[in-house]
């Protein structure tokens, strides 16, 4: 026999673990969105018709005291801001630690079409009495709940129209050993062609191949094989700026970073394939005869460069050192990130110790929003940055690379640079703009799906 009111204590404190869970959660999703009303009141709104807007800025700010990426942050301060204007009721009662946040993630998607306040607040009350209810349910049953509180006042914003086709997605994720699942949701069509295709190349093969036929269907993922040129675009314009764009023709490059002995059989040790992970050594020899082989200089052989754009050299030792963006929490890969003289050239030299990644947006955050009262830097030659940011608050980073190639350890040259020059007064007018500001997008997309859950009643009308 067991002792039953001990063991029932561990039940009890799980319970309570996680109803505290629940209320830290609420508690940091409602204090993003507070953070996130208040600073934007402060910045007035001045920044929202360009592409780093009131909202990036403030994502920024977030993410770095987090440490958590641009795109977690922006969805805490959606979440928060949605929770404390449309559904103040509601936060209440999440803010208890009686609602998961998977309810709540439900919760949000399925009223977002709702523009009447009066509507709101409806559905508001209703939530909040009854969703402390569903957190044992599925995601599908609560849909259903929250979606027949909202047909009996607002038919039009039920997300029913093509939901489905709206989950659209094609995702790459590392699973190790050199190896990535891809998981999507295309049109039927779109699907059966493109299943069919990799079954036409998996038949190009001769009796011999070694290779099973699933293999071989794997094997023929390669998008430039498939023959498609450039995704046509939906804009509707007769005039669109991107008719007879074409994807780049051509071979793809992948840079893998690994060890010469790796790469010549003296050595087992995995490369890395930045975003995706280790890729297994006999993986990386089987490469290696259609790869070109390109030594990474060390830091002593890397020096001053004349001009703005770095060298082939210069560009592949900082993607090497550095792996991904060095702001706080990003961890966008090299591939998709910018470089960056800290301090602007031509007042800091193009060289390793004044160069680094910074994604398209924190790179366009750092240009444009920087000085006394916005973002600074500083680069330190062990590749080491800190940021300050406008609130005072100091984060660092520290480079990835050397956590894979210790080598990539090595300080390049100490430099004395200048102070960083004062910005332009007028650098906001060189700034990139919107065609239209995110509150205009965002309304958008509501009156767009609402006028076709409209014409779908008229066409359609009860009993359906």
């Amino acid at each position: 026999m067991f002792e039953e009111s001990t063991v029932l204590t561990h039940l009890d404190s799980a319970r309570d673990q996680l109803r505290a869970e629940r209320t830290a959660v609420a508690a940091k999703i409602l204090e993003a969105g507070r953070f996130a009303l208040a600073r934007m009141a402060e910045l007035g709104h001045a920044f929202e018709d360009m592409i780093v807007d009131d909202w990036e800025l403030v994502a920024a700010e977030l993410g770095a005291e987090l440490g958590i990426s641009r795109g977690r942050a922006c969805t805490l301060i959606s979440q928060g801001r949605d929770l404390l204007t449309r559904l103040p009721k509601f936060a209440d009662t999440f803010a208890t630690g009686t609602v998961d946040l998977r309810v709540l993630r439900v919760i949000l998607h399925r009223t977002a079409l709702i523009t009447d306040p009066d509507v709101m607040s409806v559905i508001d009350a209703h939530l909040a009495q009854a969703a402390p209810a569903w957190n044992a349910r599925s995601d599908e049953r609560i849909t259903e709940l929250v979606d027949w509180l909202v047909i009996d006042v607002d038919p039009e914003a039920v997300r029913r129209a093509r939901s489905a086709r709206q989950s659209r997605r094609v995702s790459v994720e590392p699973v190790g050993e050199g190896m990535v699942e891809i998981h999507g949701r295309v049109d039927a069509a779109k699907g059966a062609i493109f299943d069919q295709r990799l079954d036409e190349l998996a038949r190009t093969t001769c009796p011999d191949d070694p290779r099973t036929f699933d293999e071989r269907r794997a094997d023929a993922v390669d998008l430039p094989a498939l023959g498609a040129t450039a995704l046509p675009c939906e804009c509707g314009k007769d005039t669109c700026p991107a008719a007879g764009n074409e994807a780049p023709t051509g071979h793809i490059v992948l840079h893998l970073h690994g060890d010469r002995d790796t790469a010549e059989g003296r050595s087992d040790r995995p490369a890395l394939l930045p975003g995706y992970g280790p890729i297994p050594a006999e993986q990386v020899r089987r490469m290696v005869p259609r790869a070109e082989v390109r030594p990474v200089p060390a830091a002593a052989d890397l020096g001053t460069e004349g001009g703005y754009q770095p060298s082939r050299k210069l560009t592949e030792f900082i993607g090497c050192r550095d792996l991904t963006c060095r702001w706080p929490g990003c961890t966008i890969p090299v591939a998709r990130c910018d470089i960056d003289h800290t301090i602007a050239w031509p007042y800091g030299p193009t060289h390793p110790s004044n160069t680094k990644l910074y994604c398209r947006i924190h790179h366009l955050i750092k240009t444009f929003h920087c000085g006394p009262h916005g973002w600074r830097d500083q680069q330190h030659p062990d590749g080491t940055i800190t940021i300050t940011a406008p609130n005072g608050r100091v984060y660092t980073t520290k480079p990835d690379g050397a956590l894979f190639f210790p080598q990539l350890d090595t300080p390049t040259a100490t430099l004395v640079l200048p102070p960083a020059p004062p910005p332009s007064r007028h650098r906001e007018l060189a700034a990139p703009k919107r065609t239209r500001t995110r509150a205009q997008n965002r309304a958008y997309r509501i009156a767009h799906e609402r006028a076709l859950n409209r014409a779908d009643y008229e066409a359609n009308p009860p009993p359906f």
